[in-house]
């Protein structure tokens, strides 16, 4: 031991010495469970962000990195060096959020994933970013897109999420893209909207607690195929929901034409917003027009067709790409659907399951 400058003869300096190896490997071990978490020196992103009420446990592995098991089964996290070398150091972008951009990831083996890179200055914040950790940590639904692992380190936020091949609702029926393709048939449309009413259902009636989305919109949609969807971006969620919180007004969050009208008056938040927004975009699987026309918002646009008994009526505020090919029994229903989740009254809307029976 003489590079301490101490006598390994000496009883007390043994001690010392001893004492300062302890404290080394202390610091080693530290280090090496913040580096895995990919916490920055100040310490944010502490596990226990990620551990609500110990719905989720994580541990460490062989080599001290840390791994979650949660509803989707074990999710790791990720070196930033790893996820520049899936991304090709974020070339191909294939998405941009309002705090985000979204790039391919090349797992090996054949396999994919999107790395959603959260952005402070765009508005991303590492609280907003742990939150929407903790959420994917908690669910599991064919119908959402899954959390397969995430990295904190150096300043970047990563998300590294299930890769779904068809871009967005929204891409497919208002982009050129979406226009060169084969237009979207009844039954593909019909077939959509019961996977969202699947994945909304889950949110608010199976996971525990109740997670209201707060941001259904046709760009959160990913399409699998033409018959099958996903929802994405859980950034907004709220956890939780009961008589107390209906009670007590938030900050209003979720994007024009999609929010609840009473939502926004009041700040009153309630598994109904979603049901809202659900009927915002069932309008837009119907007409093939944006949540937004002009100052008007779609429900506002469609008033006067969505609230005639007149089956030619109905038809004029179908898609013209539809050519008129739809089952007029299911319109009538997909309408009074979005009618009854469009009401004012957000109490008098129907639940999700009571949406999923219907359609």
């Amino acid at each position: 031991m003489w590079f301490f400058g101490f006598s390994s003869t000496n009883l007390k300096n043994l001690s010392t010495i001893g004492a300062i190896i302890l404290v080394i490997l202390f610091i080693i071990i530290i280090t090496k469970w913040a580096i895995c978490l990919g916490l920055d020196q100040q310490g944010e992103g502490d596990i226990t962000a990620l551990t609500h009420q110990g719905k989720v446990n994580c541990s460490k592995n062989k080599n001290g990195c840390c791994h979650c098991s949660s509803a989707v089964g074990v999710t790791r996290t990720y070196a930033l060096e790893e996820l520049k070398v899936a991304t090709r150091d974020f070339r191909v972008r294939i998405g941009v959020g309002a705090t985000s951009h979204v790039y391919l990831a090349e797992l090996g083996d054949g396999r994919f994933g999107t790395v959603k890179r959260v952005m402070e200055e765009r508005g991303g914040s590492k609280k907003i970013f742990l939150h929407e950790v903790s959420v994917l940590l908690r669910i599991s639904h064919p119908n959402l897109v899954g959390l397969l692992g995430f990295c904190l380190e150096n300043g970047e936020q990563l998300l590294l999420l299930e890769y779904v091949p068809n871009k967005s609702l929204s891409d497919r029926l208002h982009t050129r893209y979406g226009q060169s393709l084969v237009p979207l048939s009844w039954q593909n449309r019909l077939s959509i909207a019961l996977d969202i009413a699947h994945a909304l259902d889950y949110l608010h009636s199976v996971a525990d607690p109740p997670i209201i989305h707060r941001d259904i919109k046709s760009s959160n949609i990913l399409l699998v195929d033409d018959f099958h969807a996903k929802l994405a971006d859980f950034g907004l969620c709220k956890l939780g929901h009961d008589a107390q919180t209906a009670r007590t007004p938030t900050t209003i969050k979720g994007s024009l034409g999609y929010v609840d009208t009473n939502y926004l008056n009041t700040g009153l938040l309630s598994p109904k917003c979603d049901v809202y927004s659900f009927g915002v975009l069932l309008l837009e699987l119907i007409t093939g027009l944006k949540s937004l026309q002009g100052s008007m918002t779609l429900p506002e646009w469609t008033e006067g067709w969505r609230r005639s008994k007149d089956s030619k009526v109905l038809v004029g505020m179908l898609d013209p790409k539809l050519n008129g090919d739809v089952n007029m029994e299911q319109l009538r229903v997909l309408v009074d659907i979005a009618n009854s989740a469009l009401v004012e009254n957000s109490e008098a809307r129907p639940d999700m399951s009571m949406i999923l029976y219907k359609i």
